[in-house]
């Protein structure tokens, strides 16, 4: 097939890809979202629930929550953070200015796929040992520093954004893995707890931002 600028088009499976010389473009972004599709599914498989409540109950049960991440896993932080607002919780992320004094009653979440950025390690050990608030670790890793000091330990199995020479590092270099990841089960997380307190899109958008 011939587009009108002279581009030829190839079939593979059920998509239509452009071919430019040898190149086929688009061929890499279907296997990457084949894979990412692949991988929310594993994901999926291995969640311990368990850990899932005990997670829900902590943050009902906390006068404030604290969200960190460094990189682009501070972006997921801040996306949670945004959606935790939206459900009435009343949330902060760290490193804002606007961000108060974290106490034994509060809460902290900290996301790291690797569980050993030395950042948000020290800062969780701070808030764990030196305050006594409670900490969730969100990470790939259950045998890292932060898993160990964690009280609550969500395991998102990952590729470690160090790897080399595998299948992933074309697809997903790097922390892409885990950081979807994240963002995708964060996702779902906020949807457990609407249903949870039977809320709906229209009580989050009573809270959404109008200063914008």
């Amino acid at each position: 097939m011939i587009s009108k600028d002279g581009s030829e088009f190839k079939s593979k499976g059920s998509y239509i890809l452009l071919q430019e010389g040898s190149q086929v473009v688009g061929e890499t972004l279907i296997k990457f979202l084949d894979k990412i599709c692949d991988h929310v599914q594993d994901v999926k498989k291995n969640l311990d629930f368990k850990k899932i409540e005990e997670l829900i109950s902590a943050l009902d049960n906390a006068r404030y929550v604290f969200v960190m991440g460094a990189g682009r896993s501070g972006f997921v932080a801040k996306a949670f953070a945004m959606r935790l607002m939206h459900l009435g919780y009343n949330v902060y992320v760290v490193g804002e200015t606007v961000t108060p004094r974290i106490r034994p009653e509060d809460i902290l979440i900290a996301i790291s796929g690797s569980g050993e950025t030395l950042s948000v390690v020290n800062i969780s050990r701070k808030a764990k040992e030196d305050i006594g608030s409670k900490l969730v670790a969100i990470t790939q890793k259950p045998n890292s520093t932060l898993a160990r000091m964690s009280d609550i330990v969500i395991v998102l199995k990952g590729k470690d954004k160090y790897e080399r020479n595998h299948e992933l590092s074309k697809l997903a270099p790097l922390g892409t893995l885990f950081e979807l990841t994240a963002l995708i089960f964060l996702d779902g997380l906020v949807a457990e707890i609407m249903n949870l307190k039977e809320l709906t899109e229209d009580d989050l958008a009573e809270r959404h931002a109008v200063l914008e």
